[in-house]
């Protein structure tokens, strides 16, 4: 046996991509791409092994059989469940359907007698079963308040009441279940609303298949639906890695790209804001020309011109003088300290003669007055 596998195993491997594909085909809802198969070929070979022994969803083919056996006998319960639920809801709507109707139209006294016998049965069948669950339960508990089933049935209607009502019940509810299904009907195929009574029964017998059909589409749609999305997630997954790898390709090319014409944008730069900054000064220049041609005119110029001569003509006698005084200082200096004082004496019997004379100034002027 050990050396059969082997060999399936053989012929699994020198598959190649098919097998790839085989795999991911067998396990739909499984989070795997074609890559990770290629990048760990030993697990590839192990899901290519376990499809021999599980289905699409993971379970091996013994479970699922139990599992469809297990299913069988829930549809059968449920089936025997649902009969007497689908009487009893048929019978509540009779008698909501006929609390309206007698709200707008009038209803005939036995049919208001036939439908109150009605709910009081089902009244009380529901307050016996509350009273007494040991029927589903197969366990005895208190009773409510101190009540027996006995307590309930007092209240039921008279016995030829619940007769009448039992003969009558069968056509009524057959009556109500036969237009509930061809309002379904309608409603499944509107264009079927105006057609005979018969060809509606005859349609109505196959609705049910045509439910059935209606809803394993809707299961194959939905798996296609389920298998649409895993693709599309994995689709999705291999799309992001390889746009991610454009990404860092792109940012090496402009990185690359950048870093070789920096320079030449730089140096482009620097010449446009040389000629900018050229340009801003010879229109500064400009300006302060416009300025004084606009603030001198050509007599202010040449009153400016006479000014200056006469300004430099003082300026060259100042030096002269200047230039006679500090020789007379520098021969002044050779005299020594004792000249500095005499000097300093000289300044002040100055400044005293100087304040004497504006004191006799105004002394006179004060006396002519």
């Amino acid at each position: 046996m050990s050396s059969g596998l082997e060999t399936t195993n053989a012929s699994l491997l020198g598959k190649g991509d098919s097998l790839h594909h085989q795999v991911l085909a067998s396990f739909p809802l499984c989070d795997v791409t074609e890559e990770d198969l290629t990048q760990n070929p030993l697990f590839c070979k192990l899901l290519a092994t376990l499809t021999q022994y599980v289905d699409k969803t993971g379970l091996t083919f013994p479970l699922k059989t139990e599992l469809d056996k297990a299913e069988q006998k829930l549809q059968g319960q449920r089936r025997q469940w649902l009969h007497p639920e689908i009487l009893h809801r048929g019978l509540q709507e009779m008698i909501q359907h006929h609390c309206v109707r007698k709200h707008h139209v009038t209803v005939p006294p036995d049919q208001n007698m036939f439908y109150e016998t009605v709910e009081k049965c089902l009244l009380m069948a529901h307050c016996v079963k509350q009273l007494d669950p040991s029927s589903t339960t197969n366990q005895d508990q208190p009773s409510v308040l101190g009540l027996t089933p006995q307590h309930t049935m007092e209240l039921m209607p008279t016995e030829k009441n619940v007769e009448r009502m039992k003969q009558g019940l069968p056509r009524q509810l057959e009556k109500h279940l036969k237009e509930k299904s061809l309002s379904l009907l309608s409603y499944y195929q509107p264009e079927w609303e105006n057609e005979s009574d018969g060809l509606k029964a005859s349609k109505l017998s196959h609705l049910s298949s045509l439910l059935d059909k209606e809803k394993k589409r809707a299961e194959s749609l939905k798996e296609t639906c389920q298998e649409n999305v895993v693709l599309m997630q994995r689709q999705t997954h291999l799309y992001l890695s390889e746009l991610t790898k454009c990404i860092q390709l792109l940012q090496a090319l402009i990185l690359d790209h950048r870093l070789k014409i920096q320079t030449d944008l730089d140096r482009k730069k620097l010449e446009y804001f040389e000629g900018k900054c050229e340009l801003v000064l010879q229109k500064i220049k400009t300006e302060m020309v416009e300025i004084q041609l606009e603030t001198y005119t050509a007599d202010t110029i040449s009153a400016h011109r006479k000014i200056r001569e006469k300004m430099e003509c003082e300026l060259k006698a100042f030096t002269t003088e200047k230039q006679a005084v500090e020789l007379k200082l520098s021969s002044f200096e050779i005299l020594g300290k004792e000249f500095e004082a005499l000097a300093d004496e000289y300044c002040r019997l100055r400044q005293e003669i100087e304040m004497k004379n504006w004191a006799l100034k105004e002394l006179t002027q004060y006396s002519e007055k």
